[in-house]
């Protein structure tokens, strides 16, 4: 197991937060890479186990395709390393197994228990490598739902989060990307580090465990609250708020315009602005609990004065006044936008020998001190198994491969 700082010697100015730490990859498709990509980028080592020949099912998961592969796989596989195991041949089981034995967190997505028939479970590998943080992700737990497969668009369904995704009166949408499997990489970093933490007291390890059906819930936030808390089941409202007024698109005279006002003076200004200043005083609209059940009225009221102007020139007005307000941006106007701002919401990623082969979005965390993020671009299929292969081999002291 490779050592990670203890709470005594922080990483210095310059150092990457996780320095040290040793991930073993079983996982695919996007929540585990996912959240192995988020160590990854805070500087841990993360060695990506893949079947031979095929890999990581995403690989083939195009289009599109980038000039080195399908961008789905690359979206969430940069600065890994891999490494083709066949874990039903024994050889490469042992290898498997010694992997595991060296490394400070292993994250698996297999059914539950697969792992484990192959001498790959917590319990076994806790055994010889006791400070071992082992993160098992699933579709619905290791209980009832461990023989239930895990999709984003099933979970989705299930978990509610569609029945309040759409407009009132249309079909249930899901949301516009894999967000249960986004969160629930969240969850697991989160986790990870967590456990990494606890380990610096108890120098023991953890088995710890995710799964997209509760991810998904732990996010309803004020939507799961209003059931629990209310007894409200909350249903589709399009872009609607169920508790703020105005906060939705709002049509101008050519596009609409996202318009969120969450106090009221920020509806004072709106009102202002449009040349209405009476709304704020009006006894239907002066409070947002007002505003709330006089949605209705209130809505067709805005959206006549906003007529009257573009979206583009109602948004300047109203960033003028403090009113936070928006056009409906595609992706690549979003990333405009936020570089625009000074975010710097891409880096560019590069091959074994240091040219730059492609674009990504960045590590959304920055810091002060700040440190050199790495940027190795996704790996080829098995790029590295010569070179682990060798390292697993040979004695663990003083036997660190040489890696891109």
């Amino acid at each position: 197991m490779s050592a990670i700082p203890r709470s005594s010697d922080a990483p210095s100015s310059g150092e990457r937060p996780l320095e040290g730490v040793l991930v073993a990859d079983f996982s695919r498709v996007l929540a585990g890479p996912l959240a192995t990509m988020t160590l990854a980028d805070l500087g841990a080592r993360v060695i990506k186990v893949e079947r031979p020949g095929a890999g990581d099912d995403t690989r083939s998961w195009g289009p599109p395709y980038s000039a080195t592969g399908a961008t789905y796989f690359e979206s969430v596989n940069r600065n890994k390393e891999s490494v083709c195991l066949d874990l039903t041949q024994p050889a490469d089981l042992v290898a498997a197994r010694e992997l595991a034995n060296r490394a400070d967190v292993l994250v698996e997505n297999f059914k539950p228990g697969t792992l484990a028939k192959l001498g790959l479970g917590y319990e076994e590998l806790a055994t010889g490598n006791p400070g071992l943080i082992y993160a098992s992700i699933s579709g619905f737990g290791s209980a009832g739902g461990a023989d239930l497969p895990g999709y984003d668009f099933i979970v989705q369904a299930l978990g509610g989060l569609m029945s309040i995704t759409g407009e009132a009166d249309g079909s249930p949408y899901k949301a516009g990307v894999a967000l249960v499997d986004v969160l629930t990489a969240k969850d697991t970093a989160i986790g990870v580090l967590a456990a990494l933490n606890a380990r610096h007291a108890s120098n023991h390890g953890s088995h710890i465990e995710m799964n997209l059906l509760s991810s998904l819930q732990g996010a309803l936030a004020n939507q799961g609250q209003a059931y629990l808390g209310a007894g409200k089941v909350p249903q589709r409202m399009g872009n609607k708020h169920p508790s703020i007024v105005p906060y939705q698109l709002l049509a101008c005279e050519d596009a609409p315009l996202a318009v969120a006002c969450g106090n009221n003076g920020q509806f004072r200004r709106l009102s202002e602005v449009i040349g209405l200043p009476e709304l704020a005083e009006d006894a239907r609209f002066a409070t947002n609990d007002a505003r709330v059940q006089n949605r209705t009225v209130l809505i067709p009221l805005l959206e006549q004065a906003l007529a009257a102007h573009q979206a583009s020139r109602w948004r300047e007005k109203l960033a003028g006044a403090g009113v936070p307000a928006g056009p409906v941006a595609s992706i690549d106007e979003g990333l405009d936008y936020a570089q625009s701002l000074g975010l710097n919401p891409t880096i560019d990623v590069n091959d074994a020998a240091g040219n730059a082969v492609g674009r990504q979005i960045r590590n959304p965390i920055s810091w002060s001190p700040a440190f050199e993020p790495p940027t190795s671009a996704p790996p080829a299929l098995g790029e590295h198994t010569q070179t682990i292969r060798q390292w697993l081999n040979a004695p663990e002291e003083g036997s660190e491969p040489t890696t891109p």
